[in-house]
């Protein structure tokens, strides 16, 4: 049996880019080499999906990314010599999500696994999904970072925008339409209407894949207490509501997604199935602060925080969600900070520990029939991380 490889593909999440998964796409090449080090029988690969527009329907974001993976690993089987990769894979894949890239591989993973999937504006129709026998590509495990598959904690507004709340709040019920849903609550909104986008605002890249957005999206959502935190942003990119509802429209279909409390749930549901019965990987590493942090036990509109703040709501004891773990920041002051700074060796101490956890997941879930049968051979000098083409 020929050697075989293991690929682990990138994926960023909202309004993120190039510099998500740190500057010159080091944390991939960190953990491609922690993993490959783990894994000697099999090359270890890094791919990192593109930029992308987060705009439109989620199910469109889905089935481009599909694509393009597709194409990615036939070419790879192709240069193996593989006779039969839906079969028997030389190739496997991980698939690693930062933020709303997790929801965008879970929903891959729930897509590629299911006989006939439907896409739509929450991904994969869920109602009655049926997953297949052959995964192709074949994707062993989805690893998120921060992802908010139960939506978006209350703490991350509540915290941060209490001081705002006074001068923001007249302005913002003219936005209560879009609910305070995004964090989790149990009353799914209804989906936002599509208005004709006009020309989307300067944007500049900015270093830990979009802080600036979801910073200002925390401070306008905790302030009104019932502002859909991810759309929020491009609307704040306005100084005027009626010149920036249109603009976030857009975006809005993208993170409308988290604003559907019960699709939230049987996303998780789903993939936790589909991990059962097909022995497949899906864990989150969640931000959680640390000392930098003290805990508040503050009140937005009613609503009480815990002592622990993180910036993803977290799965209940009683709710089979998958492996959630934390990763905790010792520098970040607020909850935006440390989602966006988890791979910033400078902005995060628990840096090492994060690069350590995510690589024993993964190598968890190779130990498996597929890998013992790679033909083990002297290890190549590893390749550089995968630019975007």
């Amino acid at each position: 049996m020929a050697r075989k490889t293991l690929v682990l593909c990138f994926i960023h999440g909202f309004r993120g880019g190039n510099l998500t998964f740190g500057e010159n796409y080091r944390f991939t090449e960190h953990l491609r080499d922690m993993v490959a080090k783990e894994l000697p029988k099999i090359n270890v690969k890094v791919l990192v999906y593109p930029k992308y527009e987060t705009r439109g329907d989620l199910g469109e974001c889905v089935m481009r990314f599909r694509t393009w993976l597709e194409e990615k690993v036939i070419d790879l089987e192709v240069a193996a010599g593989t006779t039969s990769p839906t079969i028997e894979p030389s190739v496997r894949t991980v698939l690693v999500g930062h933020s709303m890239g997790g929801i965008m591989a879970v929903e891959s993973l729930l897509g590629i696994a299911s006989e006939q999937p439907i896409y739509s504006e929450d991904g994969i129709e869920k109602s009655e999904i049926n997953f297949g026998g052959l995964l192709f590509p074949y994707v062993q495990g989805v690893l998120a970072f921060d992802t908010p598959f139960l939506g978006i904690s209350p703490g991350v507004v509540a915290h941060g925008a209490e001081g705002h709340y006074q001068a923001a709040s007249a302005t913002l019920t003219q936005l209560s339409g879009l609910g305070a849903s995004l964090w989790g609550a149990n009353q799914a909104a209804k989906s936002s209407s599509r208005a004709v986008s006009a020309p989307p605002p300067q944007q500049q890249q900015q270093k830990g894949g979009g802080w600036p957005a979801w910073g200002k999206v925390a401070m306008v959502a905790g302030a009104a207490g019932a502002v859909a935190a991810g759309g929020a942003a491009a609307w704040l990119n306005r100084e005027q509501i009626g010149q920036g509802l249109s603009s976030v429209t857009s975006h809005l279909e993208f993170v409308g997604c988290l604003a559907r409390a019960e699709e939230l749930r049987k996303r998780v549901r789903c993939v936790v199935r589909l991990s059962g019965e097909m022995d497949l990987g899906f864990a989150n590493l969640y931000t959680r602060l640390g000392r930098a942090a003290a805990p508040k036990q503050t009140s937005v509109v009613g609503t009480v925080m815990g002592r622990d703040r993180t910036f993803c709501n977290l799965p209940g004891r009683a709710m089979q969600a998958g492996e959630w773990k934390p990763a905790v920041n010792d520098k970040a002051t607020d909850e935006i900070g440390a989602h966006t700074a988890m791979f910033e060796e400078d902005e995060n101490p628990g840096y090492d520990a994060l690069l350590i956890d995510a690589a024993a997941h993964i190598t968890k879930w190779l130990h498996n029939d597929w890998y013992e049968s790679s033909t083990e051979e002297e290890i190549p000098k590893p390749e550089e991380a995968t630019a975007p083409e």
